[in-house]
């Protein structure tokens, strides 16, 4: 188990930084100079100041001067800048954002904890209710009940997120007005407690939390039925009931088990999720969260913010992965990884 951890590892490092070199490349060609800007806005206050040495003056800065190269060693945390200092990616520095004149990490640290927060909640929700719907409907395969949950959850599967926010912004917004169309917070909210502050921002997020966990149920629950199925048409089920065993104990001991390992990387997957937030949900919605600021960076060529989100996004897949690896050998006992 040891060594196939750390055969792991060593491939996670190498991946890591293969993946970091290619995406600096790619947007290092992007035509953003964060140097010649920052000299043309000092000019722009300041007419006798000259443009080249306020350039060469942010290219220090910034790291940006001398070829490619150095500067994926210096945004990487393992070359020096001109001033014979050494920060960078490795070193906990993400950069400057390019919008905001801030730390990167001071820019992504409250859309980080606002994505955590809606998408543990989202994920329990839709764990909470596709993994019994979905036995359920395995138990019950070919009754009316299981036809009609077939039919709604591939309507759900069928239909794109932003048409069901939409549909459900119409009915629960504008028709029935029980919860606000966008935003967080309500203006003042910060003269109010803490709690009232956390449960203002709960009913805010009401109704985006209802579409995720909404446009999560089809797959899942087909996905899980598909399982069970399988499970419960093999041998050691027909034993175990000709044994005279309960049906729950059959169903949930010994089906369930056997039908968890490919769920398993579904269940992971939506984990690791948890970090990317949804582009889609926070634009609609007006969420400060990962998924919108990624978006808004991507428009604004804010490369700093791009590339710390990228890195953090490989790291989790990575991380995940061997993570996925691990459950097996919990969940299956036929899988060894360290052989």
């Amino acid at each position: 188990m040891v060594k196939y951890i750390l055969q792991r590892l060593l491939y996670i490092v190498l991946v890591f930084f293969l993946l970091s070199f290619l995406l600096f490349m790619i947007y290092g060609m992007l035509p953003v100079d964060k140097a010649g800007e920052a000299a043309r806005n000092e000019v722009k206050v300041n007419e006798n100041l000259n443009f080249e040495e306020r350039y060469a003056y942010w290219s220090a800065k910034y790291g940006t001067d001398g070829n490619m190269i150095q500067q994926y060693g210096r945004w990487l945390g393992v070359y020096r800048f001109s001033d014979g200092s050494i920060h960078g990616l490795l070193t906990g520095d993400l950069g400057e954002s390019r919008q905001f004149a801030r730390p990167v990490i001071e820019v992504i640290s409250e859309p980080m904890k606002n994505t955590v927060l809606i998408n543990v909640i989202a994920t329990v929700l839709a764990l909470g209710i596709t993994i019994p719907l979905g036995i359920f409907c395995a138990v019950k395969r070919g009754s009316k009940r299981d036809v009609g949950v077939q039919i709604g959850t591939l309507i759900g599967y069928s239909l794109p997120t932003f048409i069901i926010a939409i549909v459900f912004i119409w009915i629960f917004s504008v028709i029935l007005q029980w919860f606000p169309v966008s935003g967080m917070q309500t203006p003042g909210y910060l003269d109010w407690s803490p709690a009232k502050q956390f449960w203002d921002k709960m009913y805010h997020l009401a109704l985006p939390l209802i579409v995720m966990t909404f446009t999560s149920l089809g797959g899942m629950t087909r996905y899980v039925r598909a399982a069970m199925i399988e499970a419960l048409s093999m041998d050691y089920v027909r034993t175990a009931r000709a044994k005279g065993l309960r049906e729950k104990i059959v169903i949930y001991s010994h089906a369930w088990r056997n039908a968890l390992l490919p769920v398993v990387t579904l269940i992971v997957g939506w984990f690791l999720g948890i970090f990317g937030g949804s582009v889609m949900i926070e634009n609609i919605f007006s969420l400060n969260g990962m998924g919108k600021t990624y978006f808004d960076a991507l428009h604004a060529n804010d490369n700093d913010i791009i590339l710390a989100v990228q890195m953090f996004y490989i790291a989790i897949s990575l991380l995940g992965n061997l993570f996925i690896d691990l459950i097996y050998g919990v969940v299956d006992p036929r899988v060894r990884v360290n052989k």
